[in-house]
């Protein structure tokens, strides 16, 4: 997980991305301890209630939960949630813009896929 200090998007939605992130690289699998909101503001010297705000904005989507006297953890179905959130996510704020400027453009569907495939073809992995 990375803090970026000059990231515009709160320091709490840096924690709770840095989590979702590590959990669909597979770092924190389902249903095993992640570390503890103490452990992360030592870690990333940040404020304890930030660390605690990101955590619970996961807990609130279901995505870890609490158990009391041991930690958290990642909850059961975590990581197709996130995927599915992302993905409309991902519509929102790529697809839908990029169709737009396609349109403006006067590019086909079919341009518009023939230029997505070759990013894929060429881009960065």
């Amino acid at each position: 997980m990375n803090i970026q200090p000059m990231d515009k998007r709160p320091l709490f939605l840096q924690i709770a991305d840095g989590i979702e992130d590590a959990i669909l690289l597979g770092a924190y699998p389902e249903e095993t301890q992640i570390p503890s909101t103490t452990e992360t503001s030592i870690t990333y010297n940040i404020n304890p209630a930030t660390a605690r705000k990101g955590f619970g904005l996961l807990m609130d989507q279901g995505i870890i939960y609490k158990q009391r006297g041991v930690g958290m953890f990642v909850a059961e179905g975590a990581v197709e949630q996130i995927r599915a959130k992302r993905r409309d996510q991902f519509f929102d704020s790529f697809v839908m813009r990029l169709t737009e400027e396609a349109k403006q453009l006067g590019l086909t569907l079919e341009e518009t896929v023939k230029l997505i495939e070759m990013g894929y073809q060429n881009g960065k992995n």
